[in-house]
């Protein structure tokens, strides 16, 4: 059976994969009464092992894939301090803003190589990053090492060009994601710590790459939410794993699902009334009220109680991070959100 007659007949979810014959598609459903995993979307293309290389414009293509630029979307935290200090209008800090968002986009690309080569062994047992370029085969591990070491050398180098104090910072991003992958993701809610980390990093690189002064009111905005969407994603995985959630990752064995979800809770309350406060009570260098931005506060609830929904969609198979990047309402509320904020500032 060819690959197109696999996918208009709905059996593969991996558009990167060869096509699988029948005889394995059947041998795959019997199988799954000793091994649910095998029953999960996309199994039949596993029991081929990985496709015939197609020369370097194919690795290229998984290698770009292993970065996951769909999740470059999180960098524009780094662009944050740019809007917030009303310097969008200046091209020469704008351009600053822009080299420092590819830079960071470049490095959490990094990152992810990174942790799919940690942990290479539980996500091939997983649902769906079985099917992601190295677990799969489809990049192989020595080309994802060599371009893992030369993407570090020309983006750190060019993140000297731009500051020392955004190198600073960049450098200090890795690091914390050299600890994460070692061992700080294996205990309980360090690693949450550890990703709402990351992007007060990035907002912190930010306000270096244009020379302003970080706001404490960012600052906390950035971290609650921050750990309230890593929450999410622990959430959404411990509903999917069931009894297994310690063959995908080791840390969801210590996790208790109702101790999530009272953390998401709280911190779900925790972000809203620090935004609340900082519309009501903050104060800024710039021009423009906070209290203006309490016209936004509607769309922040939204935004956390549709992400809340979200984490319990365990059936889509796809983390709440990545379902929310394509959710309509979500998208909406965002944009909803973002242009009043644009309003406020600058008009």
């Amino acid at each position: 059976m060819k690959r197109s007659e696999l996918e208009k007949a709905g059996k593969a979810t991996d558009p990167e994969a060869e096509a699988a014959t029948e005889g394995r598609v059947i041998a795959l459903r019997t199988a799954a009464e000793v091994d649910p995993l095998a029953a999960a979307p996309g199994a039949e293309l596993d029991a081929l092992g990985p496709p015939t290389p197609g020369g370097a414009g194919r690795i290229l293509y998984e290698l770009l894939r292993a970065m996951r630029p769909y999740q470059w979307v999180k960098n524009l935290f780094v662009v944050a301090p740019l809007v917030f200090a009303e310097h969008a209008g200046d091209p020469e800090d704008l351009t600053r803003a822009g080299v420092a968002f590819l830079l960071f986009s470049v490095l959490s690309g990094c990152v992810y190589i990174l942790n799919d080569l940690m942990d290479i062994e539980g996500d091939r047992v997983h649902p769906t990053k079985r099917h992601r370029p190295i677990p799969s085969g489809r990049l192989p591990v020595p080309v994802a090492r060599l371009s893992l070491g030369l993407l570090l050398l020309a983006t750190m180098g060019a993140s000297f060009a731009l500051s020392i104090e955004f190198a600073a910072i960049g450098l200090a991003y890795f690091a914390l994601n050299v600890g994460y992958s070692l061992s700080l993701k294996h205990v309980a809610f360090i690693d949450v710590l550890c990703i709402a980390s990351g992007f007060i990093l990035r907002i912190l690189g930010g306000a270096l790459a244009i020379g302003v002064p970080l706001s404490v009111w960012l600052f906390a905005c950035t971290f609650l939410l921050a750990a309230f969407l890593g929450l999410g994603k622990r959430k959404h995985e411990l509903l999917m794993a069931g009894g297994g959630a310690g063959k995908q990752r080791r840390v969801l064995e210590r996790y208790q699902l109702e101790h999530v979800r009272l953390a998401m809770g709280w911190l779900a309350v925790a972000t809203v009334a620090s935004y609340a406060a900082y519309t009501f009570f903050g104060h800024t260098l710039s021009s423009f009220s906070p209290r203006d931005l309490v016209w936004t506060l509607p769309c922040v609830v939204f935004g956390v109680w549709r992400f809340n929904q979200l984490t319990n969609r365990a059936d889509e198979g796809r983390s709440p991070t990545d379902l929310m990047l394509t959710d309509r309402p979500f998208l909406l509320n965002l944009a909803a959100w973002g242009a009043v904020v644009v309003t406020v500032i600058y008009l």
